[in-house]
């Protein structure tokens, strides 16, 4: 058998993304309780994905959200990680600026705790991206896209993707700042 260079990459990706939800799953939580969630997107989804920031570009005039989708686009994969907001009620914690987790439910707010052991979480995967040579980002404007979807878990307010690629040259970092305006 011969597997030509861009089938084994794409191969290796998906391989690679599997294992980014295993280390994210894996990595600590407070408590030991896990409201993390997991998903890896391609084909159909993945496009449905880069629809739904482009749409959010034409909405708010993000323009970064349109530069991320053409990153997207150019990704075979990618990986979603999100996080349950379901506060741990940690006896006089405050560390959401809350009084309590009562005041913080009633408020609407995030738990501080889920959303660290989601950024644990992602620093868990995209080592295992980096391990293995496999380009990625960290992209809030695929978490907010992904909000969008109906594949998240209700109770999901929090949510990250991580576009994948192999090429010669990222897509990830050498993008244009002429298409992206900071307001």
């Amino acid at each position: 058998m011969i597997e030509k260079r861009d089938e084994a990459a794409k191969n290796t990706i998906h391989q690679v993304a599997e294992r980014m939800i295993a280390a994210a799953v894996t990595a600590p939580k407070a408590h030991g309780w896990d409201y993390l969630q997991g998903y890896i997107l391609d084909g159909e989804d993945k496009a449905r994905l880069a629809d739904h920031m482009r749409d959010i570009y034409r909405e708010t005039g993000a323009d970064f959200f349109q530069r991320d989708a053409g990153c997207v686009d150019d990704s075979e994969c990618v990986v979603i990680l999100a996080t349950l907001n379901d506060p741990i009620h940690l006896e006089h914690c405050g560390y959401c600026g809350f009084e309590d987790c009562a005041d913080l439910i009633e408020a609407g707010g995030n738990c501080a705790f889920n959303v660290t052991d989601l950024g644990i979480a992602i620093g868990s995967a995209v080592s295992i991206a980096a391990d293995h040579r496999i380009d990625n980002r960290v992209m809030f404007s695929a978490g907010q896209a992904a909000l969008r979807m109906d594949f998240l878990a209700p109770g999901v307010r929090v949510c990250y993707g991580i576009p994948l690629s192999v090429t010669s040259k990222s897509n990830f970092f050498d993008r244009d700042p002429k298409n992206v305006s900071i307001r």
